[in-house]
């Protein structure tokens, strides 16, 4: 139910916008979060939004570099990721939780869709 796409290769300082696409009306009263995890690190919290209000959270890493947005139209929500480091290298995943509660706690989501691989060069 919901497809994460447009990772890809960039050097570092560069910029990628993901796209999260959910299937049906399964984004209405929902949190949408991105998570990544990197190669022999645990998944973490990226960033999240709630898909009625459009409020938004990030984790510290990447607030101010990173925006999380949504097009209600699309049933979409996107991940802009600018100036990146070769540590944000990681596939990225989107997720959805019923509310805007605890968007942090990735057992909480309950649906995954298959991620995105991104890769920053040095």
């Amino acid at each position: 139910q919901l497809q994460a796409s447009g990772g890809g290769l960039v050097q570092a300082g560069g910029s990628l916008r993901l796209s999260c696409a959910a299937s049906g009306r399964m984004f209405n009263s929902y949190a949408i979060g991105w998570f990544r995890q990197a190669p022999g690190k645990e998944r973490e919290f990226v960033a999240a939004i709630d898909w009625n209000v459009g409020s938004t959270y990030y984790a510290a890493s990447v607030k101010g570099r990173f925006t999380i947005s949504r097009d209600n139209a699309k049933n979409a929500v996107y991940l802009q990721m600018n100036s990146l480091k070769p540590e944000d290298t990681a596939v990225y995943y989107c997720a959805g939780k019923p509310a805007f509660i605890d968007v942090v706690r990735a057992p909480l989501y309950k649906y995954w869709g298959r991620g995105t691989l991104v890769t920053v060069s040095s």
